[in-house]
């Protein structure tokens, strides 16, 4: 198919223990590496390690570049960036030998470099000396690190090129044709964006598909200069150069059904010696489809409300409300552990609720008239209007309740898991990216109605909704950590999976002595990937999606968004 197409796809995943700031794509070259083979020179390859827990662990390599000291990398490095984290990175560049692993020996080590995103993303280009154990300079070897933000309403490409009627390089066979792209920056520089495989003994190549982002290719600007070059590899590191063309991004869209567009493939020198020279054959590009990556922003900024439901646990376990020793104790000095969890999770969410009204539910209690059990109530006891103004309203309500409930049981949640999911579903056929759910529930323990929980969170996971549950007090919790998907799939009774994790579960214990925003920052950490997974896997774009581009890649071309 060489129709440009379009398809939405889920930003990368924003798991964490704080929110994900950004997608950080680190490119790596090195200069004046050491010699350390006799017959040729070093084989490098830049191995990345992160380190978590004060331990070091590889995250990443590069390719290995044979018989060159100053390698430009194609590799691409991606990694989440967290503005409020320090994220320690070291760079080990080795001289591999042959297909062997990285070895342990002194003298394949040609230095290395320890620095932190941030510096790196601050510098957007940091360029430091390689350094070998204890310190000492590896003579004037020296690396340096490109970062590029890949920001959430940017895309990727997948292009397809092949060649044709390449200039034979080699004597007793055919060249070894392979291909390089580099974007010209604003300051003339150049940098690598990709280098495709080797084929070997071939003047007609095709080459494997390849995929790169939008930003990495040309900077999201459609006319920036990109300068391909074409080689014949040499197993020594000395290629043999076929030619060169000039291309556009711009010019690569003109692909369309049966159209393919394609460039020659000049050697400057042949082009000024020969008068008759054409061309040194000529790359064609025969498929470019366009993948839009849309974030929880461009969700956002397109006019996705977040609405916020509280679900608060009023069983007879939280112990008497008017004895100090309760869960649910109003101190005039300090909130209980309802309202810190309340407040620090609604503070957030309602700054992405225009009306900043929201539902404030009830359960395991018996309620006036009747005062009869009942597992979703409207804590305001407004049936038909159970939303409160802002959070400063849902603890009024919950306050003001507290003295006309008795305190009950069992600790039955999936009437209200069920119920929010009704309303997700309504919001969810409008088949547009206007709303999304966030359900608090609060507890004390272990859920009374695990199966029916179990079945109620596989049909929501199928609806614009995400479930946070908090537990409160001191209970075990151990059973309740089924209901998050972190440690394994979570299943309803008959064995069918959620279609998408949509459960964060934590104790309040945990953060007693921690800020109300450290508590927030856990239980929101996964919602902005929720969000992203089901717009995506319902191939709904957002309203009014933000582009970086100055002209509609994609008109007049339908779009035909795929999951």
């Amino acid at each position: 198919m060489n129709d440009v197409q379009e398809a939405t796809s889920p930003a990368t995943s924003l798991s964490g223990p704080a929110t994900c700031v950004s997608k950080v794509e680190l490119r790596v070259a090195c200069k004046a590496l050491l010699d350390r083979d006799t017959l040729n020179k070093s084989d490098p390859c830049v191995i990345l390690m992160v380190q978590t827990n004060g331990q070091w662990t590889e995250l990443d390599r590069t390719e290995v570049i044979k018989s060159n000291l100053h390698p430009v990398f194609a590799k691409v490095f991606s990694l989440d960036y967290y503005f409020e984290e320090v994220q320690k990175l070291r760079f080990e560049v080795y001289d591999i030998h042959g297909t062997h692993s990285i070895g342990t020996r002194d003298d394949d080590f040609l230095g290395g470099v320890e620095c932190t995103l941030g510096q790196i993303v601050a510098q957007k280009k940091m360029m430091k000396p390689l350094l070998l154990k204890y310190g000492k300079y590896a003579g004037k070897s020296t690396i340096t690190v490109h970062a590029e933000e890949i920001s959430g309403n940017n895309g990727y490409l997948e292009l397809s090129f092949c060649a044709k009627k390449l200039d034979d390089k080699d004597l007793f066979s055919k060249s070894d044709p392979f291909l390089e792209i580099y974007r010209i920056n604003d300051d003339e520089t150049e940098q690598l964006v990709h280098r495709t495989e080797v084929i070997k003994n071939n003047l007609n190549p095709v080459w494997e598909p390849f995929k790169v982002s939008l930003i990495s290719l040309c900077s999201c600007d459609e006319d920036r200069k990109l300068k391909c070059l074409v080689w014949d590899y040499d197993s020594r590191g000395k290629h043999d150069f076929i030619g060169e063309f000039y291309a556009t991004f711009r010019e690569m869209q003109k692909i369309s059904s049966g159209n393919k567009v394609t460039w020659d493939c000049v050697n400057p020198k042949y082009k000024q010696k020969k008068r008759n020279y054409k061309n040194s054959g000529v790359v064609i590009l025969s498929d470019l489809k366009l993948h839009r990556v849309y974030s929880f922003l461009d969700y956002i900024m397109g006019g996705c409300q977040i609405h916020f439901t509280v679900a608060i646990d009023f069983t007879a376990s939280n112990g008497d409300p008017r004895n100090s020793c309760s869960l649910h104790y109003i101190n005039p000095y300090q909130p209980n552990e309802y309202l810190k969890a309340l407040i620090a999770v609604g503070e957030i969410c309602q700054d992405y609720d225009s009306d900043k009204r929201f539902s404030a539910l009830g359960f395991g209690a018996r309620i006036p008239p009747n005062y009869e059990v009942s597992h979703d109530f409207a804590i305001n006891f407004n049936p038909e209007d159970d939303e409160c103004e802002e959070i400063q309203g849902v603890v009024e309500a919950y306050q003001n309740c507290l003295p006309k409930i008795q305190l009950y049981g069992p600790t039955n949640v999936s009437p209200i898991i069920t119920r929010i999911a009704k309303l997700a579903a309504g919001d969810g056929n409008i088949k547009d990216a206007s709303r999304y759910h966030i359900l608090l529930i609060l507890t004390d323990g272990v859920v009374t109605d695990m199966a029916d929980t179990r079945e109620a969170i596989v049909r929501a996971s199928y609806q614009p909704l995400s479930i946070i549950i908090v537990g409160v007090g001191n209970a075990d919790f151990t059973d309740m950590q089924i209901l998050d998907g972190d440690d394994g799939v979570l299943r309803s009774p008959k064995g069918e999976p959620v279609l998408r994790d949509i459960v964060q579960f934590v104790p309040f214990r945990d953060f007693k002595t921690a800020s109300p925003a450290a508590l927030a920052k856990c239980v929101l950490a996964e919602v902005p990937k929720q969000v992203v997974e089901y717009y995506s896997h319902k191939a709904i774009s957002p309203m009014c999606p933000q582009r970086d581009l100055h002209t509609p890649i994609l008109s007049p071309l339908a779009t035909t968004p795929t999951e």
